[in-house]
């Protein structure tokens, strides 16, 4: 019934979206009803990760109104969205008026269903079937009308009724205040870990039977019958389980500290891990790279101590616990000493090479802010300044919404390096094209007055002597070639940092990023090359060209991102 409800605004809130859509994906489809004002998906401070959900607005009400009755529940990148009209004042959300509560729903009911089901008794301002993260129906969801009148129409109609043969209770939302406390979680099935190695099921049980019967313990080993160092114990009653966790959580069991809990299923631990991660090490943990072999845990500790209080400091290493990745994280205790550190830290010479220092974000987190920088370079199509390119083949870039093109390197400026000389260019190839400098240019482009140029060579206004083609050809080469060779052997990071511009230092780095990056990517090897430059800082650049499985995993996050386009 939303055709009866009159707009008091333009703006719409768009909710279920995943984290990897951008404001362009959203504008693509909501342009389509009518003329979008502005876009804004609402973003994390700190992370800058989508919180899944946006507002668009438009330029009139009746394109708003129009968008909400043919696009909700519409699939963005596969999930469906949900939208309803954006409601600045939060009052009308948190009073509770008009929201309905609906439990023991079918899997099979969506928010669509949901929305058909309700919408008979009055005009609905949001419906949501809640969904877990493989966007699955937990089987209970709400609707919110305009008017109490409509949601107590709702509950007498409906509750108790049979829904694709499930009966359903629908009743007024409460509050989790109103509903109390949560019901304490009840289970009979207990996780041990950083258990001993000698600790077998025997002393295991022999530790647990004060608390209970127990029905079942065991300990995993691996093919060769050694301990994992976790296990299992299932007891009888729940409240002997309870027992257990409480009083051997923590304590000293053959000379090692033991981790006693309740048993989870995968998705309850990923879940937890994720919520821990988000909340209580959100802004402290930072991720650091480029260490230096030297390096240990306690090395790291010592560097970064400076800054703050550390509860965690480690450098990761390879299975077999000898070798440096050359990365790792330290653990702050408040978000100002994490900051303290990023910003002293970041770039600093430790042992032979320049730490990369940054908060730790999850690997969605990572590539969703790759794709999305790689994005917002051709919201409006083929920029005005094109980027350095490399190699000797046509490079393509993102083609402009109405008249899509290929842009050909010969068609560009060609990069240079510090000293202003041309560099990445193969020996002869100024001797292939049509014309030399003090030489006719055939058909040649406007000038400013939007006269044809003359043909013809131009007038030697310095009074210096022209360069016969054939030799100035060969000039050109040789310097090429010089240039070239020189930037090579010169390459070091004080060198590139010297460079009077962030232009002339990506030229510096890509003449060695391209050839690199040629050899596992020849197709893509210049477009990769150019999202690199663009989104990373000078120094990690520098570390991709020493480090091949750094530039290996960046290669790979590219290929996602241009992959998911």
């Amino acid at each position: 019934m939303a055709t009866n409800f009159t707009p008091i605004s333009s703006s719409l809130y768009v909710g279920d979206l995943l984290p990897e859509v951008s404001e362009q994906h959203l504008f693509e489809i909501f342009n389509q009803v009518g003329l979008v004002s502005n876009i804004r998906v609402c973003r994390d401070t700190n992370t800058r990760r989508s919180l899944s959900y946006a507002y668009v607005n438009y330029y009139n009400g009746a394109d708003a109104e129009r968008a909400l009755d043919t696009l909700n529940n519409t699939p963005i990148r596969g999930k469906a969205c949900r939208i309803m009209w954006s409601q600045r004042d939060p009052s009308l959300r948190k009073s509770g008026v008009g929201n309905v509560f609906i439990k023991n729903l079918d899997k099979g009911i969506d928010h669509k269903a949901l929305y058909d089901t309700f919408s008979a008794f009055g005009n609905i301002l949001s419906c949501k079937v809640v969904t877990d993260d493989g966007n699955s129906s937990k089987g209970f969801g709400f609707v919110h009308y305009e008017t109490q009148e409509s949601a107590d129409k709702a509950i007498a109609k409906v509750n108790g009724m049979m829904i694709n043969g499930q009966k359903v209770f629908v009743g007024p939302f409460k509050s989790s205040k109103e509903r109390g406390q949560p019901t304490e979680v009840k289970f009979t099935n207990v996780f041990f870990k950083n258990l001993s190695e000698d600790v077998g099921p025997d002393q295991l049980k022999e530790l647990l039977q004060p608390y209970g019967e127990i029905t079942n313990i065991t300990i995993m080993t691996d093919d060769k019958g050694k301990s994992k160092g976790f296990g299992f114990a299932n007891f009888e009653s729940a409240e002997a389980a309870k027992n257990v966790v409480e009083n051997e959580n923590g304590k000293v069991f053959h000379g090692k500290p033991i981790y006693a809990g309740r048993a989870q299923k995968k998705i309850e631990r990923e879940a937890e891990l994720k919520h821990t991660f988000e909340t209580k090490y959100q802004g402290v943990n930072l991720y650091i790279k480029n260490i230096d072999d030297s390096i240990d845990n306690d090395k790291l500790r010592e560097v970064f101590s400076q800054f703050g209080t550390i509860t965690s400091a480690i450098v990761m290493k390879d299975d077999k616990a000898t070798t440096s990745k050359g990365f790792g994280f330290v653990c702050y205790t408040a978000p100002d000493e994490a900051t303290r550190a990023v910003t002293e830290m970041n770039g600093r010479m430790i042992g032979t090479k320049p730490l990369y220092v940054a908060l730790a974000q999850r690997k969605d987190i990572r590539r969703a802010q790759l794709e999305m920088q790689h994005q917002q370079k051709f919201k409006t199509g083929i920029r005005q300044q094109m980027p350095p390119t490399y190699g000797s083949g046509p490079v393509f870039f993102t083609p402009a919404p109405v008249n899509p093109q290929v842009v050909y390197q010969q068609m560009m400026p060609r990069p240079r390096n510090w000293n202003g000389q041309p560099v990445g260019v193969p020996q002869g190839q100024y001797a292939n094209m049509n014309y030399a400098r003090g030489q006719p240019r055939q058909n040649g482009p406007r000038q400013n007055g939007g006269q044809p140029r003359q043909n013809g060579p131009r007038p030697d206004v310095s009074g210096a002597q022209p360069i016969p083609v054939q030799q100035q050809t060969t000039l050109d080469a040789a310097q090429t070639q010089q240039a070239a060779s020189s930037a090579e052997s010169a390459l070091n990071l004080q060198s590139i940092i010297n460079l009077p511009s962030r232009d002339q230092q990506n030229v510096a780095l890509g003449e060695h990023l391209y050839p690199l990056i040629h050899n596992s990517q020849p197709d893509l090897a210049g477009k990769i090359t150019g999202m690199l430059l663009d989104s990373l800082p000078v120094e990690e650049l520098f570390t991709l060209t020493q480090r091949q499985d750094l530039l290996a995993d960046k290669i790979r996050e590219a290929l996602e991102v241009l992959g998911s386009n």
